[in-house]
């Protein structure tokens, strides 16, 4: 299997890798992406993201300190300014540092409460999430839920499968006595996956036995991250709540071989107080992965087969087919088999 850092689709991709407040609350954050250390920090100009190396003898920069907008190295004070030039050798402080001194720098972006991070040159922007920010919602980050052994594109497909919802989740997200979901389309092209609505029966969540269909609209743009779209019909939430909708971003961050951050991004407008929706949904969203974990990190093989030949599939399955000829399409080289 190719290592990540050689596969082109993923080097040229955007990966969410921390929340403005994680380095602002630490000033120098270190991280891993797809096997590099790289180390964010905020200058003066916005937030930065470097390889997590000092060119001069191999220092980590996410000891260092930041002041006068430049980052300091911990061993030998080498000072770097905001575009990633040595500016300073204390050792030689008349000496004009060399052209060559310089940290690698990394194309870093701020979205939905995110930073992405791109080690290459991505052709696109990050995936679209419409609801966020929209009129009506309500937007919060859920904590991340880290080292998780798995891959991306199974993490993925689990959050595109409504199927497995009677079963993995009884009682939150689905009845084992009402496991037959509606027939629907899935259409995929360049652009990514696109679902028509999915129905299947959920109980409501004011603590009845009550419960009927829900609408599921799904959308993959890029390898790692997926969107779903959910309508509720009116008392779902409380006896006298109105109908709603939500949107739910699941992104994915590959650090390194089977480790994985997971983030969950939620938008709602049946809440209008994003810090109780961001504490609420947390938990909620936590508890129903730690149900999935158990079963994804105990799929076999642990890559996701593109090869359609190679597992079963089923009607009910469409979601997850258009996801892997999209990845095929893609060329996608690490994750999957």
């Amino acid at each position: 299997m190719p290592s990540m850092i050689t596969d082109p689709v993923l080097v040229h991709d955007w990966h969410p890798v921390a929340t403005p407040a994680q380095v602002d609350a630490r000033g120098l954050l270190a991280a891993r992406l797809l096997g590099v250390e790289i180390v964010l920090w905020k200058s003066p100009d916005g937030y930065r993201a470097w390889r997590d190396l000092c060119v001069h003898r191999g220092a980590r920069l996410s000891g260092g300190t930041i002041a006068d907008g430049c980052l300091h190295c911990p061993y030998h004070g080498w000072t770097y300014d905001a575009g990633g030039a040595c500016v300073r050798i204390p050792a030689h402080p008349d000496q004009v540092p060399p052209a060559k001194a310089r940290a690698t720098a990394y194309r870093i972006t701020e979205r939905y409460g995110l930073l992405w991070v791109s080690l290459g040159e991505p052709g696109h922007d990050v995936p679209a999430f419409p609801e966020w920010g929209k009129v009506g919602y309500a937007c919060a980050v859920c904590d991340p839920i880290e080292h998780v052994q798995a891959h991306g594109p199974r993490l993925i497909e689990n959050f595109l499968d409504v199927a497995h919802f009677p079963f993995v989740h009884e009682g939150v997200l689905g009845d084992k006595r009402h496991a037959d979901m509606s027939d629907y389309e899935c259409h995929v092209d360049a652009t990514g996956v696109r679902s028509d609505p999915v129905l299947i029966w959920q109980p409501v969540q004011h603590g009845t036995e009550a419960g009927g269909r829900v609408s599921y609209t799904y959308r993959v743009e890029r390898p790692y991250t997926a969107h779903m779209h959910k309508r509720v019909p009116a008392g779902w939430w409380a006896p006298d709540s109105p109908a709603a909708s939500h949107g739910l971003m699941l992104t994915i961050t590959p650090h390194g071989d089977m480790d994985s951050t997971v983030w969950f991004l939620i938008a709602s407008d049946a809440w209008t107080d994003p810090a109780a929706l961001q504490v609420d949904y947390t938990k909620r969203i936590t508890a129903i992965f730690e149900e999935d974990r158990a079963v994804v990190m105990g799929q076999r093989p642990e890559l996701l087969p593109l090869d359609l030949q190679a597992e079963l599939h089923l009607k009910s399955d469409r979601v997850a087919i258009a996801y892997r000829k999209y990845l095929r399409q893609l060329g996608l080289q690490y994750g999957a088999a």
